[in-house]
């Protein structure tokens, strides 16, 4: 069976751990799909998007803390786009409490086009940016995620 979204090099943003993540949001979309071509059960597909659903949210952390670390100019912008796929996301979750069928191949379309669009277009961005003031390719997550943590408790 085809993927819904293929991972090539065009997606990276030349971070490893943040391509690690947009690999896994890239597997958790494709295993909803595979899921509703394959007829699974709604309960497992439902199961499915609550893990991207959390699993985006500590991406989306992570991603943040390190734009506001790194004085990013267009944090506010991204935080923005976050904010609304959150949004999005949530809606998709409510609905389906309501109608079992509320998730179609038109809703995996719409996630897959905003999760490429998002990396092609705005993580691709922050990528270079974040390199240039010093973060390296390959950070340890160890010592970052440290800095991330303890960033994410001052600012929320």
């Amino acid at each position: 069976m085809k993927n819904l979204v293929e991972w090539t090099e065009e997606l990276s943003v030349g971070i490893q751990e943040i391509d690690e993540q947009h690999k896994i949001l890239v597997s958790l979309l494709n295993r909803m799909h595979e899921g509703i071509i394959m007829g699974q059960d709604k309960q497992v597909i439902n199961g499915i998007l609550n893990e991207l659903a959390q699993y985006t949210v500590i991406h989306f952390a992570v991603e943040e803390s390190l734009m506001r670390i790194f004085d990013y100019p267009e944090y506010d912008l991204h935080k923005k786009h976050h904010e609304e796929l959150t949004h999005q996301v949530i809606e998709l979750q409510a609905k389906l409490k309501i109608d079992q069928d509320a998730i179609s191949m038109e809703v995996l379309h719409f996630l897959r086009h905003w999760l490429t669009y998002h990396i092609l277009g705005d993580d691709k961005k922050y990528g270079p940016f974040l390199l240039d003031r010093g973060l390296q390719g390959s950070w340890s997550q160890r010592s970052w995620m440290g800095k991330i943590w303890s960033h994410l408790r001052h600012h929320d």
